[in-house]
């Protein structure tokens, strides 16, 4: 069984994973902003969020046509993989550095946005992970649909016999 085959599920697993994180973060998010004063790292969590819902849809479609898509969702994976580590590092900074009930959104339970900042990590994780995997997949798709360049005929002999490198060698005395 071909590798490409055997990556596909896991690619797709890890890719639902990855989406799944990104919306439960803008659900999350959206519901911080709606419910009080914003903070810049919640706005930046929020684009992030939305951001990656959008450009994370063809990555679904990679596993089935890595030719096409492989290189354009690696270069979306290394971005957003950078994005979502900044978004989790202010998480950490506003949740657990500082006073978490104080910060952005002030007064609000720290379990919601201790979630938050888990997703927002979990997003990041997945992203990272389906980066390595998207590149596995180039690599065994190049590997999978490499044309030998040699041709055997006969007993390992090779060419045709018209060119000076396949003449027979002769002895000068």
């Amino acid at each position: 069984m071909p590798r490409q085959a055997l990556a596909r599920p896991v690619m797709l697993l890890i890719r639902a994973l990855q989406w799944a994180s990104a919306v439960i973060v803008m659900g999350i998010t959206s519901y911080f902003i709606s419910k009080g004063p914003r903070g810049q790292h919640i706005i930046y969590q929020e684009v992030i969020s939305v951001l990656s819902v959008v450009f994370f849809l063809p990555a679904f479609l990679s596993p089935f046509m890595p030719n096409m898509l492989s290189r354009f969702v690696f270069f979306i994976d290394v971005v957003f993989s950078y994005l979502w580590l900044t978004a989790f590092i202010f998480a950490a900074q506003d949740y657990n550095w500082h006073n978490c009930y104080l910060n952005a959104p002030p007064y609000m339970n720290c379990s919601r946005k201790k979630a938050n900042e888990s997703f927002i990590f979990l997003a990041f994780i997945f992203t990272f992970f389906g980066m390595l995997l998207e590149l596995y997949s180039l690599w065994s798709y190049r590997q999978e649909h490499a044309n030998p360049v040699v041709e055997k005929h006969g007993h390992g002999a090779t060419g045709t016999g018209n060119a000076p490198h396949d003449a027979p060698a002769t002895a000068v005395p």
